[in-house]
């Protein structure tokens, strides 16, 4: 019996990705003209290809944040505040967020590799 639990316990640690936490992305947009995509509160500007969970804060009835990349076209609503969590799989590319009525002024973009 300790025999089976020292390889199970062994077996764990051998893998760390079945038990690591999926990365998060912190999306914010307003109330004012700011737009912003953060990871563990560092601005994002390069990440590594795989499945994250993008928590997305609207707060502004005047914005949207819009997440699109290779196979991927996300956004929240112009009209409407609140936050809403997505579950995206990045690939390898470039990436851009913008406020869709302000995309001049609003945007951000990132690489994945």
């Amino acid at each position: 019996m300790r025999l089976v639990a020292l390889a199970a316990i062994v077996a764990a640690l051998l893998v760390p990705s079945a038990v690591a936490a999926t990365p998060t992305l912190n999306a914010t947009v307003g109330p004012g003209f700011t737009i912003t995509l953060t990871k563990d509160g560092a601005k994002v500007t390069k990440l590594n290809a795989g499945t994250y969970v993008v928590k997305v804060a609207d707060k502004s009835n005047l914005h949207n944040f819009r997440l699109k990349g290779p196979g991927l076209n996300k956004t929240s609503s112009i009209t409407g505040t609140g936050s809403s969590t997505w579950n995206v799989t990045l690939k390898a590319g470039k990436y851009t967020y913008v406020c869709d009525p302000h995309a001049t002024i609003m945007t951000g973009t990132f690489t994945v590799s």
